[in-house]
């Protein structure tokens, strides 16, 4: 990363990852009975391509070609098969963000596991967690070039602190990559601060 650091500050970058299965009914064959997308979003659906580089999402060594390698959002793996099993999904940040990849785990889940709950063709299963990926002391070029942008939380400018300008391009590219209009978002989960503070305030007067 650049030596020209923005000192006692920090990026955060809210994240959700997860899955989605479809059922594909009584007709499908018995290898090919879900159609699963595992995938990383930004919590608002935002485009996460101006921090990450790209996702390896590593798969059951049953599949064909199970690393895949996916270099510009939306960042997801979809497939058809049967079976439940942990998906490791690397993320690899661009230059000047950071020159180590996260790896995430995730469990590929197809069925609810309560057989009192049939299995249905129009509603997905759907398991998704939100994480914070957080970059103290970050760069001048990766703070100047995120400060206006919607996917990531960066603190107010420090008065003394002067950001090189960033290209038209780069600005216009900024919602290439969202997931608003993703066929799938209608399943998506809100993760809202709100709801968590409320969510809390709730546990303490039940307490």
């Amino acid at each position: 990363c650049s030596n020209k650091r923005v000192k006692d500050s920090e990026i955060c970058v809210p994240i959700v990852y997860g899955s989605m299965s479809f059922w594909l009914g009584k007709k499908a064959t018995e290898s090919q009975s879900h159609k699963w997308t595992v995938y990383v979003r930004g919590a608002t659906n935002e485009d996460l391509g101006v921090v990450i580089k790209c996702v390896v999402f590593q798969l059951h060594s049953s599949f064909s070609n199970p690393v895949r390698v996916v270099e510009s959002p939306p960042f997801e793996v979809s497939e058809c098969g049967w079976g439940e099993f942990e998906i490791v999904i690397s993320l690899f940040f661009r230059s000047d963000v950071c020159d180590k990849q996260l790896d995430l785990y995730h469990h590929l889940k197809l069925y609810s596991g309560d057989e009192s709950i049939p299995q249905s063709t129009k509603k997905p299963m759907v398991v998704e967690y939100y994480n914070e990926i957080v970059f103290p002391d970050p760069s001048k070029d990766f703070f100047s070039r995120v400060h206006n942008h919607p996917a990531t939380i960066v603190p107010r400018l420090p008065g003394a602190l002067n950001l090189p300008l960033v290209a038209l391009e780069d600005v216009l590219e900024k919602k290439k990559g969202d997931t608003k209009d993703h066929p799938l978002s209608q399943w998506f989960f809100n993760f809202s601060e709100a709801d968590e503070l409320l969510a809390l305030a709730a546990a303490r007067q039940q307490v």
